[in-house]
């Protein structure tokens, strides 16, 4: 009997090894990705064009990985043009190296070379997203990143029967890199995306796209997980499904407490899961997406949609659309984030810095400076506490960890030079901006309270903003100028919403707290990538704590040369 016993033991976990096998590789804790950046010709609207793929796909492969995990990923650069890859949202402890950022953590990968992004995944589980950083390449080069949770650790929501990847973008008919110098040789913005995408898919709205229509299939009665990204350059955008509603449970790979609606806000960068409950009348229902837009600024206003479509229904039924907000719907957007608040269990707690050692103050502005062989003899900028940041020649952590001098300076300032009304009305005169590459020194394991603060320099306008290497807490946001005095009082420091990239409200203002305990060099800066490129951006140097472990790791030996 005991014999008996044993066979069916051992049945039972040759039959778990093999489901373990087909889920997920054997050798679990580490997985291996080759990341070939090659150009491939493809077909949207009507037109052809070669992009920067990687593995010739658009999107780019998913990453499969579980908490816990170590991961390895060769890129080899075959394109003209270098390269350099950023994890989105990975906090990459100690090891600035594998972050990505072209000249902030690494000099970029070279064409023929290649470079082996080497990375812990401790203490996250969720959807994050990967894509190119640098130049405006991660227009193609783009994908998500799916971590498991570990194992026999399950979703603090119901079980989904199924889940699909929403990847949001933007699409240009023309070569996006010369799009982007003809602009910036006139001192002016480049002409906005001609379509927005699901899955690399702009949806039977636009032309010659019925076949580049992506469509998920569902079963009443059955609930799923969408896994949404935007990984749009310039676009906040509202998704909704026609019919359903949805129910968000994350944010940036954190849990939230769950709130049900009809749809969601996105900003570029950010990522959300939301669950779906096929619980309609068997049709086919459209998702669709269309960017947000309260200021008077040019965007691509038109609407991307893809299909949720019952088992069994024929392609020929038409489906419905969704009803977004309106592209100006500020009460929406509000409203919307206010509902966004962590988990806060003992498994998955909000560790809220409630004691604050450092106070900044950054300004978020638009700007001209002069630029004689431009259009109107000036060019269009962005700055934060009014400077400029320029790009070194060499990386940044490099030059840190070696001690390079001459590189950067850590004098950026906490708080603006000089104060103003910053969201009274419009101001167009001196608009001029400092530049230089200046960088805020911050001690080891100190917490940062960091508010941003948009301003009415040309015009109000929302702002995502990124910060690498941490996640940070959200613990306010208002209208109008910040009042040191009255607004900490209403701060939530029980369960902000905790993330890695989070709006700065048009003609207002958001407050942030972290704990700096990941040493190294952290990239700061707004998510769209016009302004990223007109300098609103600028980093962190986190010291090195007293120990080893508090320290940065040495350099890979294949980081590429500068």
């Amino acid at each position: 009997m005991a014999m008996q016993h044993r066979r069916h033991l051992v049945l039972l976990l040759t039959i778990f090894y093999f489901l373990g096998f087909l889920s997920f590789p054997a050798d679990a804790a580490v997985k291996k990705y080759q990341f070939d950046v090659q150009v491939k010709n493809v077909s949207r609207l009507c037109n052809s064009k070669p992009i920067v793929t990687v593995n010739g796909m658009f999107p780019g492969p998913t990453i499969y990985i579980r908490e816990g995990d170590r991961v390895l990923i060769n890129v080899t650069n075959h394109a003209q043009y270098n390269m350099s890859i950023h994890w989105h949202g990975l906090k990459q402890y100690r090891n600035g190296w594998a972050d990505g950022p072209a000249y902030i953590t690494q000099c970029p990968i070279k064409t023929g070379n290649s470079y082996t992004y080497d990375f812990n995944v401790t203490g996250q589980r969720g959807t994050l997203w990967w894509h190119a950083h640098i130049l405006w390449l991660r227009a193609t080069v783009y994908g998500a990143i799916v971590i498991m949770p570990k194992e026999r650790t399950s979703f603090p929501f119901p079980q989904p029967y199924q889940e699909t990847n929403i990847i949001l973008g933007e699409w240009w008919n023309s070569d996006v890199e010369t799009i982007v110098n003809q602009g910036n040789k006139l001192g002016l913005p480049p002409q906005t995306s001609d379509a927005h995408t699901i899955n690399g898919k702009s949806g039977p709205l636009f032309p010659c796209s019925e076949k580049h229509t992506f469509a998920m299939e569902v079963e009443s009665g059955k609930t799923y997980l969408l896994r949404i990204v935007n990984a749009a350059l310039n676009d906040e955008l509202f998704f909704a499904i026609a019919g359903h509603n949805m129910t968000v449970v994350e944010i940036d790979a954190v849990y939230t407490k769950p709130f049900t609606t009809q749809a969601i806000l996105i900003a570029p960068g950010q990522t959300t899961n939301v669950l779906v409950k096929a619980d309609q009348s068997p049709s086919r229902y459209f998702m669709a997406a269309r960017p947000f837009m309260d200021a008077p600024i040019p965007v691509d206003n038109k609407t991307v949609t893809a299909i949720l479509q019952y088992k069994g229904i024929p392609n020929t039924v038409l489906p419905t659309l969704p009803s977004l907000p309106a592209p100006s719907d500020t009460n929406f957007a509000l409203n919307y984030s206010s509902k966004l608040r962590s988990l806060n269990t003992p498994q998955y707690p909000a560790n809220v810095p409630l004691r604050v050692d450092r106070h900044l103050f950054y300004t978020i502005g638009l700007g001209q400076n002069p630029c004689p062989s431009c259009q109107n003899g000036t060019q269009l900028t962005a700055s934060l506490n009014n400077i400029t940041f320029v790009m070194p020649k060499i990386g940044l952590l490099q030059a840190h960890y070696f001690n390079i001098s001459g590189v950067f300076r850590t004098d950026f300032p906490d708080r603006p030079p000089v104060p103003f009304n910053y969201t009274g009305a419009p101001l167009t005169a001196n608009l001029g901006t400092s530049l230089g590459t200046r960088l805020s020194k911050v001690a080891f394991n100190s917490t940062i309270e960091l508010v941003l603060q948009d301003t009415n320099l040309l015009t109000v306008e929302s702002h995502p903003f990124h910060l690498h290497g941490y996640n940070f807490f959200v613990v306010g946001s208002g209208i109008g100028n910040f009042d040191p005095k009255k607004d900490p009082a209403k701060f939530n420091l029980v369960d902000p919403p905790e993330r890695n990239t989070v709006g700065v409200p048009t003609g207002g203002w958001t407050a942030i707290r972290f704990r700096a305990d990941n040493p190294g060099v952290w990239f700061m800066h707004c998510h769209l990538e016009l302004h990223t490129m007109w300098g609103l951006k600028m980093a962190f140097v986190v010291e090195n704590g007293k120990s080893p472990d508090q320290s940065i790791v040495p350099p890979p030996k294949d980081l590429p040369p500068c």
